[in-house]
């Protein structure tokens, strides 16, 4: 996942400023306010710009913020109201040097909100969110700064300007109008008022679930109850006062110990816990949810939409509402299909074991283990001592990335961070240039948000000099002591898929920032973090990286059969609760203004079933709507079948890679060249068909999937 700040509505960080000024001396450089106690009012001296998290508290965010905040207003107010005629130096190239250190202290303040949250940041962010929403509608809701803009749109052609200059105005009159620059005065004030609610309700979603999600941790003070458990992961999860056990919960609905658990009461234990974690108490999201629909749906018909979806949708490649739900039509068919068949496998396993009950959530993940390990003799257990943590991104990642891409690395632990369990490595081309900083934290932790995702610390760009700095999140469970982390299979992916999205940003190669790395749709940005899980089983990358922990042999040939073997097994059960999250999330935001919802629980029933991604009983969807964080607090609204759609790309890139030679250098660079670091200085269509010389297919994905 890429991870968006939260208040950053339409995904634009208006970036850096040369003229940073202090309200008490206009006169004054950011870089002698560099005497002040809050670091974050100047420049890190660091190696890259990094964070100086030896230095940094929490409690100077917020000044810095605010100070961001004016010296940000200062400037655009200069802008808007200048008597010269606007150029792209003094309008386009001046907006975008607006806000350097609101973006600087912003970018650190939700890195840490996110992975390593405390009271004193939440009451920050709970307190910045409206306030950071405001700051964006005072750009893109003021009229003489659009003026501006629209009378060098108007004339582009005649500007002479580079393509990417070009394209820097262009994204910026379409953020304009896209945000509502074209509306009265009226609406404007209307649609601030709906903006500051959104990013307050956002924020208050995100709070209640990372509350919700440590408060419905399952303890258990019979060993017996956790029969089939891991003995290592048990002892990670023993309570310091000796008695029982507690079991975090994981973003998703399927919860990883079900996988194991032998008692199904234990399971059923587990999951309904799981599913009910934001359903009551204090931390029921469900009011909130209702609040936060019907005000984007507001939103959406003042801006002149059907719904949210419709005006959400429009600079991605889908387009619009109908495009994805055509997309998933000819998906939902064959993944309930497949998942019925895998049902009916599982239920025929459940009967040999002498068991007489139908088959429920609870028992899918266990069961299906059972019938993996009969038709292709793969045990998750067997594997994982082949997945040790460093091993997978050093000898994995690092090599792959490597093969592909001549990169190499070098771990730095001269450079301060914010966590114990964080790594820092400096990563170097071919060449031995440095290339950038990139920052590991893969441990789950309370004050941690579930999930995995990457982002920016510094973010690329000529026009400062900057290389990027780039972080990935994991939440993958610690092991005790000095026990090694040993790896799922699915966890192993992850690491591969969020680097995908590190190595879009390290090797962003734009002028402005705005456009650099990662800055693009969200039906694009997963597109390389997906594709990089495809060399997780690449044969070369496999044998370098998967090394018994203890002994350090290969993994065996007979498991790497397996695992390909099964390489298309559980996948209708996968495919069909990602679509029941994808239809839920466009779902909720195809409701119209005029529609009030009165039951949360009762809508998500409804529209599951009239998209008829119910058949499976048995199959929840990844995420219910009460948890669903992606939609609801992570920048993802209407986006969500983004991991579907760019599994598409993810696919049918790899398989140009099949026909052409597979892993070498040559590939690897083209794909560089003509993806990985263009950022969003082309139209992303043509990006993609640039490269792969044709239009997306569907039918390696659905081979992939074993639906053909």
């Amino acid at each position: 996942m890429k991870k968006a700040i939260p208040f950053l509505v339409l995904a634009m960080l208006v970036v850096a400023c040369n003229n940073s000024k202090e309200k008490e001396n206009p006169n004054k450089s950011e870089e002698q306010m560099s005497n002040t106690e809050n670091p974050l009012l100047s420049e890190s001296t660091l190696p890259y710009g990094a964070p100086d998290f030896s230095k940094i508290k929490d409690e100077d965010f917020k000044p810095a913020m605010l100070e961001g905040i004016e010296q940000q207003k200062e400037a655009v107010n200069a802008i808007a109201n200048s008597s010269e005629e606007p150029t792209f130096e003094n309008t386009v190239l001046a907006l975008e040097k607006s806000g350097k250190l609101l973006n600087r202290s912003s970018q650190i303040f939700y890195a840490l909100a996110g992975s390593n949250t405390n009271d004193t940041l939440q009451a920050v962010e709970e307190e910045m969110a409206p306030k950071l929403a405001a700051q964006n509608d005072m750009i893109y809701l003021n009229d003489k700064l659009f003026q501006r803009f629209k009378t060098l749109y108007d004339k582009k052609e005649a500007l002479n300007l580079d393509a990417e200059s070009l394209k820097l105005l262009e994204n910026y009159y379409e953020n304009f109008e896209i945000a509502g620059a074209k509306l009265s005065s009226e609406d404007k004030e209307k649609l601030k008022e709906y903006n500051e609610k959104i990013a307050t309700l956002t924020t208050k979603f995100g709070k209640m679930l990372l509350d919700a999600n440590n408060a419905g941790a399952v303890t258990f003070t019979n060993k017996d109850d956790l029969a089939g458990v891991d003995e290592d992961f048990l002892k990670s999860k023993k309570n310091k006062d000796g008695n029982g056990w507690t079991i975090p919960l994981q973003n998703t609905t399927q919860q990883p110990l079900l996988q194991s658990m032998e008692n199904r009461e234990s399971r059923k234990k587990l999951f309904i816990a799981a599913w009910n974690r934001a359903d009551q108490g204090a931390n029921d999201t469900r009011e909130t949810i209702k609040e936060l629909v019907e005000v984007r749906a507001q939103k959406a018909k003042l801006l002149g939409f059907n719904n949210y979806a419709e005006w959400s949708l429009q600079k991605t490649m889908a387009k619009t509402p109908e495009n994805v739900n055509k997309f998933f039509s000819g998906l939902i068919p064959a993944a309930t299909a497949k998942a019925q068949t895998e049902a009916d496998e599982i239920q025929k396993m459940i009967k040999s074991k002498g068991q007489g009950f139908t088959l429920e959530p609870w028992d899918w993940n266990y069961y299906a283990e059972m019938v993996r390990k009969e038709k292709y003799d793969l045990d998750e257990n067997q594997i994982k001592p082949y997945f040790e943590i460093n091993n997978v991104l050093e000898k994995g990642v690092f090599f792959a990335a490597n093969k592909l891409y001549g990169i190499t690395y070098k771990e730095r632990t001269d450079i301060p961070v914010y966590q114990e369990d964080v790594k820092v490595y400096e990563l170097f081309e071919e060449n031995g240039d440095p290339l950038g900083l990139f920052y590991t934290d893969y441990f789950a932790r309370p004050s941690k948000s579930g999930g995995a995702w990457m982002d920016n610390f510094v973010t690329q760009s000529k026009l400062y000099n900057k290389k990027p700095v780039i972080y990935n999140v994991l939440n993958i469970p610690k092991p005790v002591g000095n026990d090694p982390a040993l790896l799922t299979y699915d966890e192993v992916s992850t690491m591969f898929h969020e680097f995908g999205h590190a190595l879009h940003g390290l090797f962003a190669n734009q002028q402005y920032p705005s456009l650099s790395g990662t800055s693009v749709a969200r039906d694009f940005v997963e597109f390389p973090s997906q594709f990089n899980e495809n060399w997780a089983l690449y044969p070369e990358v496999l044998k370098n990286y998967a090394l018994h922990y203890k002994t350090g042999e290969q993994i065996p040939q007979e498991l790497i059969d397996k695992i390909k073997n099964s390489g298309t097994f559980n996948q209708g059960y996968s495919l069909t609760e990602n679509l029941a999250a994808s239809n839920l999330d466009m779902q909720w935001h195809t409701i119209a203004a005029d529609r009030k919802i009165e039951d949360v629980n009762a809508f998500e029933k409804e529209a599951l079933h009239k998209t008829k991604l119910d058949v499976v009983q048995a199959v929840p969807p990844r995420y219910r709507s009460t948890y669903f964080s992606h939609i609801f607090a992570g920048g993802y609204a209407a986006g969500y079948y983004s991991y579907s759609w760019t599994e598409m790309l993810d696919h049918d890139a790899f398989n140009w890679f099949e026909t052409h030679g597979g892993m070498t250098r040559e590939n690897g660079q083209r794909f560089r060249d003509m993806v990985l670091s263009r950022g969003n200085t082309l139209d992303l269509e043509k990006m993609y068909k640039n490269w792969r010389g044709s239009d997306p297919k569907i039918e390696p994905m659905l081979k992939a999937r074993g639906l053909e």
